[in-house]
């Protein structure tokens, strides 16, 4: 059992925030022990063939993230500084890391390409940055918006928790392995216990798709005291069903147009789209392009197919959201 301590200037510090980079990092765990994680089968189906058509060698990621998971070196996924930051920024942050905390963040890990990053860190850095962003093309970026979506509905939750109950209320909703104490927050582990001092640094809760089922922590310095959860309607996520589009919004678009976007629930290609909706692939070519050029689709490259998804702004006009 974890127990983090709390002043009054920890309760005054605590923020949420989310990292695309942590998604990665946790999202390999799942490809590499797929049947711990079913929630997550439906993606693991989908990116796993798509990785190996781009020729994304992922290796290094794989030694850096061993399974079963104990301990993952925090230069890899150093916790967010800011609410939501993009990858890029992330990832400058990563190849940032002076050399010295590389090698003690290796002590006692194993693998050839981590000798690699071991010997000539600068290198090893800049060289695991390009990795990740491959990965994150082929296996993360369609499925963004959505995951988004879903982290950013988890933080307005817990901010209505906040304001109705406090504190209290809130640090004991965030998962069934968390609970607040006597001033203390507990958190049941596998591999880690004791008791840590926040120190008036207080607490940053990042929600996290691929962390089901557990909790991870940080508490090392010098980073802000970490708490990642799961966030709340996750078993929904991989749910393939068709999003219904306000009429309203159809009369905007077109129906065609809108109903393209209801079948962006999950990243998919021209082909797949045509034989869904019955639309000629010229006919669905031609309205995406339009989509697109008005910022509700995106298109990314995955091997030799190209996947088209909903961007955030998509997501917000279907949820009725203000953009």
């Amino acid at each position: 059992m974890l127990r983090l301590e709390f002043g009054l200037a920890d309760l005054a510090c605590t923020r949420f925030a989310f990292s695309p980079l942590w998604e990665v990092v946790a999202s390999t765990r799942v490809l590499r022990s797929p049947g711990e994680h079913p929630l997550h089968r439906p993606w693991v189906s989908a990116v796993t063939p798509r990785l190996r058509a781009a020729g994304v060698d992922w290796g290094v990621l794989a030694e850096l993230v061993p399974v079963p998971t104990r301990v993952i070196p925090s230069f890899v996924c150093p916790p967010p500084v800011t609410t939501a930051p993009a990858l890029d920024l992330e990832l400058a942050t990563m190849r940032a890391t002076p050399p010295e905390r590389v090698r003690a963040d290796l002590a006692g890990m194993d693998g050839p390409r981590l000798a690699a990053l071991r010997e000539d860190p600068a290198r090893g850095l800049a060289e695991l940055s390009e990795v990740i962003r491959a990965y994150w093309d082929v296996a993360l970026a369609p499925y963004w918006p959505g995951i988004r979506t879903l982290l950013d509905g988890d933080i307005l939750h817990r901010a209505r928790l906040l304001a109705e109950g406090g504190a209290e209320r809130l640090l004991n909703d965030l998962d069934p392995a968390v609970r607040w104490e006597d001033d203390a927050l507990l958190v049941e582990h596998r591999h880690v216990s004791g008791g840590r001092r926040l120190g008036g640094r207080g607490l940053l809760l990042v929600p996290s798709v691929f962390i089901w089922p557990r909790v991870f922590s940080v508490t090392v310095p010098p980073w802000q005291p970490t708490l990642r959860y799961s966030p709340r309607g996750i078993a929904t996520l991989w749910e393939r069903r068709r999003t219904e589009v306000p009429e309203a919004l159809a009369a905007v678009l077109g129906r065609s147009r809108a109903m393209l976007l209801g079948e962006l629930a999950a990243p998919a290609s021209t082909t797949e789209l045509s034989r869904r909706t019955g639309m000629s692939m010229a006919g669905v070519s031609r309205h995406l392009t339009a989509l697109r050029a008005a910022g509700l689709t995106g298109a990314h490259r995955s091997g030799r197919f190209v996947l088209y998804a909903r961007t955030e702004a998509a997501e917000a006009l279907l949820a009725g959201r203000p953009c």
